[in-house]
């Protein structure tokens, strides 16, 4: 599933196939049938409020769908604007340090640790603390503004003041069915599906520095238009055996500058959903971003693989 528009419409939903996308509207109208004609004029955040009925549609449209509907009406991505997939959520959570190589490597780039260690001490020292965290400790959580979502293709205006602003691709999780204290056991039926998200940070705005006792500014450092590209497609969860063996690249200009798995989480899925609802609702077609596997620098000609 996927949202577009050409320089003639508003965004409307779309039925993805690689890299060819078509209109849902155009294929009911095509080929209508009652098995998915609900799906007229329904944008994905309206099909997301009655998931399971809306997934139910679209696999009979998919089922209709042969080469033939293929070539008459799905044009490239390259031929229209590809918006969020979910354009636009009613939430957005991030949950950080939550690859366990990734804050391993990062204590080792930034020397925090115990003074005395050397790179070997530091690393085991890391290594102690994110298993310890594992064991005993809670997922880390926090929010992003709505208006920091963009297309996975728009372009992303960087402050004028940053001269390093950070990526961290992550695997976005979609909620198709929301609720309050969500149980870890019943947490993965909540999930509509996932996506590709990159949760762009402001590294020279993170730290208050006019009163430190303040800590960190999350609004001003990841929270400005454009900090969360999203997309290009929402891949329904029954689409995705496992979740965990999912393989994360990023790449800046031809170069790989992050290369990792999802299975390297500290807290997996479900545990951060339970946290999550434990605090606040989360509610239908929410967007969480299961942490960043972040690196430093560059925002022109990123791709996710």
């Amino acid at each position: 599933m996927s949202t577009f528009r050409t320089d003639t419409e508003i965004p409307r939903a779309g039925f993805a196939i690689g890299e060819r996308i078509a209109a849902l509207d155009d294929l009911v109208r095509a080929y209508p049938s009652p098995s998915y004609e609900r799906l007229a004029g329904k944008s994905v955040l309206d099909l997301l409020q009655d998931w399971d009925s809306a997934l139910e549609a679209v696999n009979n449209l998919r089922a209709a769908i042969t080469e033939t509907v293929i070539q008459d009406h799905f044009r490239a991505f390259s031929d229209v604007a590809i918006c969020p997939p979910v354009d636009l959520p009613r939430q957005v959570f991030c949950t950080g340090a939550n690859y366990r190589k990734h804050v391993i490597d990062l204590t080792l780039d930034m020397g925090v640790g115990p003074e005395g260690l050397d790179a070997a001490g530091l690393r085991r020292w890391a290594e102690n603390m994110m298993d310890e965290r594992a064991a005993t400790g809670e997922p880390y959580a926090f929010t992003k503004p709505v208006s920091t979502i963009g297309g996975a293709y728009d372009a992303l205006v960087v402050p004028t003041i940053e001269e390093k602003p950070d990526w961290e691709l992550e695997l976005g999780v979609i909620i198709g069915r929301g609720g309050r204290n969500i149980s870890r056991a019943d947490a993965m039926s909540h999930v509509a599906g996932y996506a590709i998200v990159d949760d762009v940070t402001s590294r020279s705005l993170i730290a208050r520095t006019d009163y430190k006792q303040l800590g960190t500014d999350w609004l001003r450092a990841k929270g400005q238009p454009g900090f969360l590209p999203f997309g290009p497609v929402l891949v329904p969860a029954q689409f995705v055996t496992d979740p965990y063996d999912l393989h994360l690249k990023l790449s800046l200009n031809g170069e790989v500058m992050q290369d990792e798995d999802a299975a390297d989480m500290i807290f997996d899925i479900s545990r951060q959903i339970e946290y999550i609802s434990r605090y606040t609702r989360l509610m239908c077609h929410s967007a969480c971003n299961i942490d960043p596997l972040s690196r430093g620098i560059g925002v022109q000609n990123l791709q996710a693989d």
